[in-house]
């Protein structure tokens, strides 16, 4: 099938949605009770670009409609900086991080909001536990069909996505021993983990409405996969990653992203599309991103083996170099490199953990060092 069977090329827009915990910049640990008026002052500063989030201390901000990478980094780089002065006022920072080095969840308190306590109400310790924070990005498809059949596609580098954002390797003040726990938190939930597979958008739209017409869900907001297509926005939804702690690494990963879905519909347009691989062996490489990132390498599933990271990511940014230079994004795509080279946040946090450890520091004075290290990282990199 050829271009001609979509309605409309895809917008490739860009909105990226990044989750903060809020942590007290003396003692290091999550905020159970911020200021009130803490909300208010991000409002006024960014407008509804700013939310609440399940947990009093956390904070959601979502960027404009971007039409490209670079208007995305402007966009975070202004609300991140917005959320670092208004928090500062109050003796609070935020972190970029899936997780908490080690205030534990037994401790936080949810917001007061219907959708919340509903939530809370239906999942019960599997809502409770959900002290953590991921980063979604929303690239426009506007049509449907397309929408569906990207997802189908796009499945496949959900890990490598996964991989390259890691930043949740410590739980209640414990190594995990995982470079992504977030994950295992978020799988308790139904509806999670990779999308299922449809053959069109009407046969999506029918597995929605059995649940909806069971009284199980009110809406397609409550499918919480991987990837989704969104239910507010004519875009598709990844969902996968960690939020990352550096705004360059955030940047890179959405030029990847939206490179990797150009590159998709590209091969559509040539009567091409990228083989689908059966859900049991993009789990296995799904954990193996949750465990190692990219240390010990993936499976290139079209060989059956398990080949270096590095090697898959140069055959990918080959694959997706045309799309790059159409986008615009060239600079911000070959940063992924740069990831490689010096870590996901997961590696510079256990870095920092090990040293202090190293030199004699406590397991509590070396965690909160950890905290210190994500406070510097989260504010890295932003325009003034």
């Amino acid at each position: 099938m050829g271009q001609g069977m979509w309605k409309n090329e895809p917008e490739f827009t860009i909105g990226v949605e990044e989750e903060y915990l809020l942590v007290d910049k003396e003692t290091r640990a999550l905020v159970v009770d911020p200021p009130t008026t803490l909300m208010a002052e991000a409002e006024e500063k960014c407008g509804p670009q700013v939310a609440t989030e399940l947990l009093r201390s956390q904070i959601e901000i979502g960027t404009k409609v971007c039409n490209n990478v670079q208007e995305a980094r402007q966009d975070l780089s202004r609300l991140r900086s917005n959320i670092i002065e208004v928090a500062d006022r109050h003796g609070l920072a935020p972190i970029a991080a899936s997780t908490h080095p080690f205030s534990k969840w037994t401790e936080q308190k949810h917001t007061e909001k219907e959708r919340y306590s509903s939530l809370t109400h239906e999942m019960q310790g599997a809502a409770r536990r959900l002290v953590i924070c991921g980063m979604h990005v929303h690239v426009g498809v506007g049509d449907d069909e397309l929408r569906i059949d990207l997802m189908n596609q796009l499945s496949y580098f959900l890990p490598h996505l996964l991989a390259l954002s890691c930043s949740s390797p410590f739980w209640a003040g414990r190594d995990t021993g995982l470079k992504s726990y977030r994950l295992t938190i978020f799988d308790a939930l139904p509806r999670t983990g990779l999308p299922e597979r449809f053959a069109s958008w009407a046969e999506y739209q029918r597995h929605v409405q059995i649940l909806v017409d069971a009284g199980l869900i009110e809406d397609s907001t409550r499918i919480w996969w991987d990837l989704r297509p969104s239910a507010r926005f004519p875009t598709l939804e990844t969902r996968i990653m960690d939020v990352c702690t550096r705004l360059d690494d955030t940047v890179a990963l959405t030029a990847l992203l939206v490179c990797l879905m150009r590159m998709l519909y590209r091969l559509r347009t040539r009567n091409q599309r990228w083989r689908i691989y059966t859900p049991m062996l993009i789990r296995e490489n799904r954990w193996r991103a949750v465990r190692y990132s990219f240390d010990e390498g993936m499976i290139d599933l079209a060989k059956g083996v398990v080949v270096p990271f590095a090697d898959l990511i140069e055959e990918i940014l080959t694959h997706v170099a045309e799309d790059a230079e159409a986008l615009g994004c060239e600079n911000e795509l070959a940063d992924v490199r740069k990831i490689l080279s010096r870590g996901t946040s997961a590696h510079r946090q256990l870095k920092r953990y090990g040293l202090e450890r190293a030199n004699g520091a406590s397991v509590e004075d070396s965690l909160r060092s950890v905290v210190d290290t994500l406070i510097a990282d989260t504010a890295e990199g932003l325009e003034t």
